[in-house]
């Protein structure tokens, strides 16, 4: 007889799958809460990580005492103490970059004097940028000298620094007479002397704002030429006026050098046959006190070059010969005639360059360019050279020779009118949307998103306060590898600190001109080669998306050693990008003497994008007999 069912096949089978179909999706729900109480619990509040990567003081250059950290910690975390005997992280697998020797304790790649030599004297190019061949990169460390200490924090940087950070005396040997520079037992001592303010470099500066508006707020970026050890720069920030110093590589006199460890702006450069790395209409003042560059030679061309990065109505100011040349031509070993003649020239030229004279008062002689081109134009009948020049991209700066022809201001409607906009004054004006947004000259980038990217890194920056210590005074000399609008250096303006915002030269977006515009400085740069400072010149680094950027143009490794080689010892690297460029890059710096960790996202684990951050470990080169 057949078997009795209680109900159809078909009944039977739906009870079925719905008992199934219940049973699969609790297992699910209960797995995924599993996950998202994991996850909650891993991660890590900034007020934590404060605590954790608590910084101490060295501003005496001895060790203190390290931090206690958990237990639980203490393999992982990284020590933001500068205590000079930190512990090298050791990795099997990582391949190890052995010191350089000790001669290359001052090494600069791109600036280097030996292989300078080899290039042509006229107009300086032998001290241009010269950078090595691929087969002479160096894959070794280069070496903080024996009794390399932590520099002084700011302020007190400005006036001094360890005479074993810098070990060169020839300054305040051959400018003695000047207050440039003084040796004060196991330190240096810069008394803010200068050739052409022998009152002091903060008395010279009250003698210009006497002449010119500095305290407005109007002038904010300004550019240094031939800087000597930066003191113009050093006291024009009290001022919040921020200045581009540079100067040439010495063979001997380590200026530029000087300048950073003082926590000043500056880096290596020199007006010779190319134009300098900044974009056109940048500077809101420029300056030469003694600047030696020979302003009314090659036709005017440097003069000119300053021309295209002043912003319209900034200010150049020159003091030292020619001018006053008829007090001090005898102290300057010239004739009258040759002095007359100089500056004659010079007029002339700034004359064709439509600028106007302001003053000339005693040391100091000042020129203002015009806010537009309109009289500039109809004054080519009368002065046929230099002429306006001609379907050029006057922010293009890498390695671009110089021009003798006038760089164009943007069109205007009346002669009232700032060519390319005006800018507001400051602090304002690192908040206002800049000109070249409004006027959208770049592609993709428009008034929202900048707001945005403001307001992304003021959250940024607040998670970088509770991983690493940035209101503590640890850190003054800051860099932005990839610095995009420069969000990440205007979220820093409440602290004691200034950035370097680079901008890759090969960047699909030439974003360095908004940057000056919000009252930034900054300079182009291609991280394929080195860039123009010393060794030990920055305290923290920041380097976002940079390696997404160049991972298939250069070899990294190449990249993370010129970190290394301007980074100072026991300074900061913070990486942005993927896991997988991030791991790539770890497995290069534990090889390196660097501690590092990955860490999330701050908007949590489930962002691709994560943080690592490292520390350069301190370590130093080993004194010859000469230094011991």
């Amino acid at each position: 007889m057949a078997k009795e069912y209680s109900g159809s096949p078909k009944l039977h089978h739906l009870e079925s799958k719905r008992k199934r179909l219940t049973w699969i999706l609790g297992v699910s729900a209960l797995c995924i809460l599993s996950y998202i109480f994991g996850a909650w619990q891993n991660t890590s509040s900034p007020t934590n990580r404060a605590k954790v990567f608590d910084k101490g003081s060295c501003d005496s250059g001895s060790p203190p005492a390290g931090n206690s950290l958990p237990s639980s910690m203490s393999s992982s975390a990284l020590d933001f103490q500068s205590h000079h005997q930190v512990e090298i992280n050791k990795s099997v697998e990582a391949q190890k970059f052995p010191p350089c020797d000790m001669s290359l304790s001052e090494y600069t790649p791109c600036q280097d004097p030996v292989r300078g030599r080899k290039f042509e004297r006229n107009m300086l190019k032998y001290r241009e940028r010269h950078c090595p061949r691929k087969e002479e990169l160096l894959r070794c460390l280069v070496p903080a000298p024996p009794r390399y200490k932590s520099p002084f924090k700011w302020p007190q940087s400005r006036d001094y620094a360890w005479y074993d950070n810098i070990p060169h005396r020839e300054l305040s040997i051959e400018k003695a007479v000047q207050n440039w520079i003084q040796v004060d037992g196991n330190r240096f001592r810069f008394p803010g002397g200068g050739t052409m303010f022998p009152r002091g470099a903060d008395a010279y500066i009250d003698d210009i704002n006497e002449l010119i508006p500095l305290k407005s707020g109007s002038i904010r970026t300004a550019i240094d030429t031939g800087c000597g050890v930066a003191s113009w720069g050093a006291y024009l920030l009290k001022r919040d006026i921020l200045a581009m110093s540079f100067a040439p590589r010495d063979t001997h006199e380590a200026q530029v050098q000087f300048a950073l460890e003082r926590g000043v702006p500056a880096m290596i450069g020199v007006m010779a046959s190319q134009r300098l790395p900044y974009p056109a209409r940048a500077f809101d003042m420029a300056h030469c006190s003694r600047c030696l560059i020979p302003w009314q030679k090659y036709d005017g061309m440097y003069l000119i070059e300053v021309d295209r990065v002043l912003r319209p109505g900034g200010y150049w100011i020159l003091s030292g010969p020619p001018i006053y040349w008829k007090r001090h031509w005898r102290g300057w070993e010239r004739t009258q005639e040759d002095l007359k003649r100089e500056q004659d020239s010079i007029e002339d030229v700034a004359k064709r360059l439509c600028w106007k004279k302001v003053i000339e008062n005693h040391d100091l002689a000042i020129w203002q360019k015009p806010i537009n081109h309109i009289e500039c134009i109809k004054s080519r009948k009368v002065y046929k050279t230099p002429h306006i020049c001609q379907s050029d991209n006057p922010d293009t700066a890498w390695y671009r020779n110089m021009e003798t022809c006038i760089t164009p201001l943007p069109e205007v409607s009346s002669s009232d009118e700032v060519a390319g906009g005006a800018v507001e004054k400051w602090p304002q004006r690192a908040y206002a949307i800049p000109p070249r947004i409004i006027s959208g000259s770049i592609p993709g980038i428009t008034t929202e998103k900048f707001r945005e990217d403001n307001e992304l890194w003021k959250d940024r920056v607040t998670h970088y306060n509770g991983i690493i210590p940035l209101s503590k005074g640890r850190y003054r000399n800051i860099m932005d590898m990839n610095a995009y609008l420069g969000g990440f250096a205007a979220a820093l303006m409440k602290y004691p600190v200034w950035v370097m915002n680079v901008v890759p030269a090969n960047s699909n977006q030439d974003t360095l001109g908004v940057i000056y515009e919000r009252g930034f400085i900054g300079t182009y740069q291609d991280w394929c080669e080195a860039f123009s400072t010393y060794p030990r010149t920055y305290d923290l680094i920041h380097a976002g998306g940079l390696f997404s950027i160049y991972q298939d143009r250069c070899d990294i490794a190449y990249i993370l050693i010129e970190m290394d080689r301007i980074l100072r010892p026991e300074g900061t690297v913070i990486f942005r990008d993927t896991v997988e460029v991030l791991v790539k890059i770890q497995g290069i710096t534990d090889g390196m003497r660097w501690k590092s960790r990955i860490m999330d996202h701050e908007s949590g684990p489930f962002n691709p994008e994560k943080i690592l951050v490292a520390v350069k470990t301190y370590w130093t080169g080993e004194a010859t007999k000469k230094q011991s």
